[in-house]
């Protein structure tokens, strides 16, 4: 129980620690009104562009370890289904460690816009699209299909959990918080950014808190 729970908390550290990376990545106060073609990247300083993908690669290892704790938690319940939500959740990682890894090139890239020719400059930013900014329609699939073995495991019960954390699987979380974002847009503009961050920030701290109830009443 006591490597289960300070796995899970390598996750929250991930969650911490990649959010602020890609929150210093990310974040302007015109992100919402220059996200075309990546333009709101001209708003983030050089800086914090190094800054926030060193935040990031540092953090994003500890995602492993977080899975590892989820694959723990519901193992009792069933084995292979236990294995399938590590499998597809170190696909996501891996998937998205290399996109979020490329952001601080395609930012750098954007505030060199005046010193490249136009068309070389479009053929740049095509080349990311096409090869880069694919990966996260592919990590929202996965997601998505991890969240449904993640509840499927949980709803056939054994495992660690209750019974309604099915319900707050990742891509429930994740399209709740997005809607609230669309909602409260002053909310929305630092939360939006760094979505995925949240989403498992929230997710390691429930599956922590239901651990916990479980050590205590063991």
């Amino acid at each position: 129980m006591k490597t289960i729970k300070i796995l899970g908390f390598l996750g929250l550290l991930a969650s911490v620690l990649v959010g602020v990376g890609e929150y210093f990545l990310h974040y302007s106060p015109n992100i919402l009104e220059h996200s075309e073609n990546y333009e709101f990247f001209k708003f983030v300083s050089l800086h914090n562009l190094s800054l926030g993908h060193f935040f990031a690669a540092v953090g994003l290892p500890f995602y492993f370890a977080g899975y590892i704790h989820i694959y723990q938690m519901l193992r009792p319940g069933n084995e292979t289904l236990a294995r399938m939500v590590l499998a597809i959740g170190f696909i996501a990682f891996a998937v998205g460690g290399i996109w979020i890894g490329s952001r601080a090139s395609i930012g750098n890239i954007v505030h060199l816009k005046g010193a490249i020719n136009a068309v070389s400059y479009q053929n740049l930013i095509d080349h990311y699209t096409n090869n880069m900014e694919v990966l996260v329609q592919a990590l929202r699939i996965i997601i998505a299909l991890l969240s449904v073995v993640f509840a499927i495991a949980i709803i056939k019960g054994g495992t660690y959990y209750k019974k309604w954390m099915a319900i707050f699987n990742p891509i429930v979380i994740l399209l709740i918080l997005v809607f609230i974002g669309k909602m409260i847009p002053s909310v929305g503009k630092h939360m939006l950014p760094i979505l995925m961050n949240v989403t498992h920030f929230i997710l390691f701290i429930l599956s922590l808190y239901q651990l916990n109830k479980k050590i205590n009443h063991a």
